[in-house]
């Protein structure tokens, strides 16, 4: 009788501790899917927020697009106009039956003047176009590569024509210093590899402080500071990344273009910067500006 109440107790012992290792089991699964679910959670906030992102970023290029078409159209009205005012004037001359040879060798002259404007007019309006698409083409690709940096830190726009890469100094520079940190140097890495595949474009790198004076050991003024961060740029693109140096120049402008009042904190702040300014060859710029050569 003993010994069959002591079997009934240990299969009573050994199911209990079954049962209970299972239940762990189911727990821990459980805790393990709620888990994977808090993730998925977080995950698909933040698609939804790149998806904001982007849907914010194509709205900015498609306004700027729609800007350069309006430019483009006005320029093609003014060419409509004055060809239809150089056929009207040819249809006036072919009626004018008392005018003299003279008058009329200067009013055809005067014509194909005003034909070569036209000409000179249209050519400009397709390389002013060609410039747009790519100073376009260039904003997205940056835009693209530049997305996981914060928009305080790095802003990249279109002014007069060119693009504005504008890099905080909180995130290139310690205070007072002109030496470029590891995180700045992933960044300027992705703009160098945009730079790279727009061979044709000149760079011109700018240092900016804000107006409290600086003087300490390397570092005379702030003239001296914005200088130094902007050469500190440049040689980074050049040695770590190959962009060509032939294409960069590095220039410091102080505290004398700030973006923002220097009265304030907030001011100050947005003032002390880098820009990197991405513009056409200027002795192809100017061969546009110029008249067609008269033979």
């Amino acid at each position: 009788m003993k010994k069959v109440f002591l079997g009934l107790l240990v299969l009573t012992v050994f199911g209990s501790c079954v049962g209970k290792k299972k239940y762990l089991e189911l727990q821990q699964n459980c805790s393990d899917i709620q888990i994977t679910l808090e993730q998925r959670v977080i995950d698909l906030e933040d698609c939804k927020d790149e998806k904001a992102s982007l849907r914010n970023q194509l709205s900015s290029t498609q306004t700027q697009l729609d800007n350069e078409r309006a430019k483009a159209q006005n320029l093609q009205d003014q060419l409509d106009y004055a060809q239809r005012t150089n056929t009207s004037l040819l249809d006036r001359m072919a009626d004018l039956s008392v005018i003299s040879q003279a008058g009329a060798e200067s009013i055809k002259k005067s014509l194909e003047a005003i034909n070569e404007q036209n000409r000179h007019i249209m050519d400009l309006t397709a390389d002013i176009q060609a410039k747009d698409s790519v100073n376009l083409s260039l904003v997205m690709n940056l835009k693209r590569s530049l997305s996981d940096v914060t928009d305080e830190d790095v802003t990249v726009e279109v002014k007069k024509g060119v693009v504005y890469i504008s890099l905080s100094d909180k995130m290139l520079f310690k205070s007072g210093s002109a030496q470029i940190n590891a995180r700045a140097k992933e960044v300027l890495g992705k703009i160098a590899l945009v730079l790279k595949d727009h061979k044709q474009l000149d760079i011109l790198v700018e240092g900016h402080t804000d107006s409290v004076p600086i003087s300490i050991d390397c570092i005379a003024d702030n003239w001296d500071l914005s200088t130094a961060r902007s050469t500190a740029v440049v040689r980074i693109l050049q040695k770590d990344y190959g962009v060509n140096p032939a294409r960069m120049t590095a220039g410091g402008r102080s505290s004398y273009a700030p973006k923002e009042s220097n009265d304030t904190e907030a001011g100050r702040s947005v003032n002390r910067r880098t820009e990197i300014i991405i513009l056409p060859k200027l002795d192809e710029f100017f061969q546009l500006l110029e008249p067609p050569v008269k033979e």
